[in-house]
């Protein structure tokens, strides 16, 4: 006699991929399909549509629609969260040209983790579902601008420590360099509109030229220092 349990099919890596692949569509549906409508105007019919499945598919892989937002937001903040970390990995790790490595950091940070499209779906779901949902939000918190701004005090102690920085309080300073580099970009993302080239320059360069303002060592930044008035210079006071 047969044994089920030994006649039953096995899944084949290309059943495997297929399921992967429907999942993904689903995610992808709904993140457009939620950023858009909101969870309370997005309707499974819709998202299905949208991934080119069936209603039914959809359910037997989330059940409701309420568990297919929560890994709708899970899949977004993975992919921001390791794209966030990344970008860090290339924080200029000598002073060398400090300004221009600095503003080419705040560049890449600024395009592939704020106004990129995770960065926009994110934010959009934020501001729409963050009220009904915290705790789901909370952790992206953490382990998003929360890790980011840690990740960067580490990295300005080490600028600092190698004297091409001065500052007290890393994580304070870590905070003021991301507000400043966001400061200029943040009326155009509150309008979904998607910053051109320029514009990510632009916002880079008036970020880190204040920041470095305040922030560079005397020594390592002369162009920084303040000029010197003509009545307190000996030379002109008969006082060399």
């Amino acid at each position: 006699m047969t044994n089920p349990k030994e006649a039953a099919p096995k899944a084949t890596g290309h059943t495997q991929r297929g399921q992967c692949s429907k999942r993904l569509s689903i995610l992808d549906a709904a993140a457009e399909v939620f950023c858009r409508e909101g969870f309370a105007g997005a309707s499974i019919d819709e998202i299905a549509v949208e991934a080119g499945v069936s209603r039914q598919t959809i359910y037997n892989h989330y059940r409701e629609k309420e568990t297919l937002f929560t890994a709708v937001v899970e899949d977004v903040m993975n992919r921001t969260n390791a794209s966030l970390f990344s970008i860090l990995a290339t924080f200029p790790g000598t002073p060398g040209n400090l300004e221009d490595d600095l503003t080419a950091f705040a560049v890449r940070l600024t395009k592939n983790c704020l106004c990129n499209q995770d960065g926009k779906i994110l934010r959009k779901l934020v501001q729409s579902e963050g009220e009904r949902y915290p705790q789901l939000f909370e952790g992206w918190r953490k382990h998003g601008p929360g890790r980011i701004g840690t990740a960067l005090a580490a990295l300005f102690a080490r600028l600092s420590h190698g004297g091409a920085l001065q500052m007290d309080d890393f994580d304070l300073a870590a905070r003021q360099f991301l507000a400043l580099v966001n400061a200029d970009l943040q009326m155009l993302m509150l309008f979904g509109e998607s910053p051109t080239a320029e514009q990510l320059d632009n916002a880079a360069r008036n970020a880190v030229h204040t920041f470095l303002r305040a922030y560079s060592a005397p020594a390592a930044n002369p162009a920084t220092r303040l000029p010197m008035r003509a009545d307190s210079d000996p030379r002109r006071t008969g006082q060399a």
